[in-house]
């Protein structure tokens, strides 16, 4: 049985439905912590709310990306990725503390382009420096 979890496929499906279910308990937490509902209003048009939406899903897959190189075990892959999350979380609240003159989610679910491509630029972004952390 040993062997079978050292095979390079089985480790590979492992990572992609670890990563999977994560991705989805995290965009999770962020629908609770946005005034709109993301995919009510991605299925509507709001082309900002899909950018930030985009930019969170390519965040959260390259926090992984970088969690699942540089760490041996599942379980250590999962815990660097909860706290990669983390961190883009509190960039996410950061960016929202640093625009006093307007709130972000209302610009976004307003369907303010600008405000969208921004916040999917600092997920991106948050991402990448993230991941050279882990």
């Amino acid at each position: 049985m040993n062997g079978f979890w050292e095979n390079e496929y089985v480790q590979i499906a492992a990572y992609y439905s670890v990563v999977i279910l994560c991705s989805i308990v995290f965009l999770t937490v962020f629908e609770l912590v946005t005034k709109y509902k993301n995919w009510e209003e991605i299925k509507n048009g709001n082309l900002s709310v899909a950018m930030a939406t985009g930019g969170k899903i390519f965040g959260i897959a390259n926090i992984f990306r970088h969690s699942i190189i540089q760490h041996d075990s599942l379980f250590s892959m999962i815990g660097w990725g909860v706290f990669g999350f983390a961190l883009l979380l509190a960039g996410y609240f950061i960016y929202e503390f640093l625009t006093p003159k307007f709130r972000i989610d209302d610009e976004i679910q307003n369907d303010n382009r600008a405000v969208g491509f921004i916040s999917m630029v600092i997920s991106i972004g948050l991402s990448y420096v993230i991941g050279a952390g882990i």
